[in-house]
């Protein structure tokens, strides 16, 4: 039986061979080897968590809505996560201009 407690490290996470990393599609669409379940969207991963047959590291931003069956943990000893915007340089969208300005002041 797993008990939640405050918060998990690196290694805590990485030891549970019950509950395997899932796999991610690549560009291309083939998922790579591994023990993991294939997942290609936030709802199958949720649910394959929720079934006991996978676990994942996920940013805290998804904490506030994470579904009320599934328990989350801050992983003390994560690697850092850095985000990118990209977009076309050819793009005059008012909605994209402000999106970068609003990510560039945060």
């Amino acid at each position: 039986m797993f008990t939640v407690r405050g918060d998990a490290e690196w290694a805590d996470v990485t030891a549970l061979p019950d509950l395997p990393m899932p796999r991610r599609p690549g560009p291309d669409g083939t998922y790579p080897d591994g023990p993991g379940p294939q997942a290609r969207d936030t709802t199958q991963l949720y649910q394959l968590i929720a079934l006991g047959r996978a676990s994942a590291v996920l940013p805290e931003s998804v904490r506030a809505d994470l579904r009320p069956d599934l328990a989350a943990v801050p992983v003390v000893d994560a690697p850092t996560v850095t985000t990118v915007i990209a977009w076309p340089p050819h793009s005059r969208s008012l909605a994209l201009a402000a999106l970068i300005r609003t990510a560039t002041r945060l």
